[in-house]
């Protein structure tokens, strides 16, 4: 990624927080928050790397700076964030190479999972899938891609919770953020989204015909597909 000299495009990216209890730890419900709105922020939809403001963070938490700070120091020792001297704290982001790399690891352990859903998950819960495109079954995806996005994104997380494996589901946490942000990032793109609720409706016809083989290939087919798009149309991330 290329180096961006120091006060160019470093504008403090603001994130979607709200005050904090004090019932509870400051620094706990701090990383708690940070983590969540980093999670939830567009990280590779900006052309620029994104700096956080301990001041801005401290205003909209309704907290003094040293919880803040203890919660970034273990951002930071998770791989979340990364600071730079002389020019602050930034949000990690990965190249290219590195998001492949993720969705690739994606693919392979929520494969994992829906093999382990065939077998652990409910009749109700596996139904519950199908309710989740209800809105779009009059419409395309396309005409409410944010809405699209976000139902996308919880159907991958409810694979892997349907799988029962709470171990997985801690694994996959790292990988989460990078590989929502590029799925958010993508899923307009090159009539992805249509593509991508077909792919959807098999996999859960496979989950309810408890079909382990075919879900679990249809699974990781349809995460390495993203892999090959990134790859031939995500050059920005280099």
């Amino acid at each position: 990624m290329a180096t961006i000299p120091a006060g160019a495009g470093t504008a403090a990216m603001p994130l979607a927080l709200r005050p904090l209890s004090a019932n509870v730890s400051f620094r706990d419900q701090a990383y708690a928050a940070l983590k969540q709105a980093i999670t939830e922020a567009d990280i590779y939809s900006h052309p620029h790397e994104l700096r956080l403001d301990e001041r801005q963070l401290s205003r909209s938490l309704g907290v003094s700076r040293t919880p803040i700070r203890e919660a970034m120091t273990l951002l930071e020792q998770e791989g979340f964030l990364r600071t730079v001297p002389r020019r602050g704290i930034f949000i990690v982001r990965k190249t290219k190479r590195q998001i492949i790399e993720m969705i690739e690891m994606w693919a392979a352990l929520e494969s994992m999972a829906a093999r382990l859903a065939t077998v652990n998950a409910s009749d109700e819960d596996i139904a519950a899938l199908r309710t989740m495109f209800d809105e779009f079954r009059t419409s395309t995806p396309a005409e409410h891609i944010d809405e699209y996005s976000e139902a996308n994104i919880a159907f991958h997380q409810a694979i892997i919770r349907l799988s029962g494996s709470h171990l997985m589901g801690k694994t996959i946490d790292n990988l989460f953020i990078h590989v929502r942000a590029i799925r958010r990032l993508t899923i307009s793109q090159s009539d992805r989204a249509a593509r991508s609720i077909v792919d959807h409706m098999r996999i859960i016809e496979a989950l309810e015909r408890r079909d382990t083989e075919l879900a679990e290939r249809l699974v990781r087919e349809h995460s390495l597909d993203l892999a090959a798009f990134v790859d031939k149309n995500c050059d920005f991330l280099d």
